[in-house]
């Protein structure tokens, strides 16, 4: 039930990570907080499709 994702960064849409997730106890998308590599600090992630 363990589904591979991506996460964007919201401020460069660089996709800088992958994790997983359960579909079935979070259908909604993901947000982290993050490092971001290019603007050298931490940044909201979204889970893209």
């Amino acid at each position: 039930m363990r589904v591979t994702i991506t996460l964007a960064c919201t401020e460069t849409g660089d996709r800088n990570y992958t994790t997983t997730k359960n579909k079935r106890t979070n259908p909604e998308r993901l947000e982290l907080k993050k490092y971001c590599p290019r603007l050298k600090r931490v940044t909201l992630h979204r889970e893209t499709r």
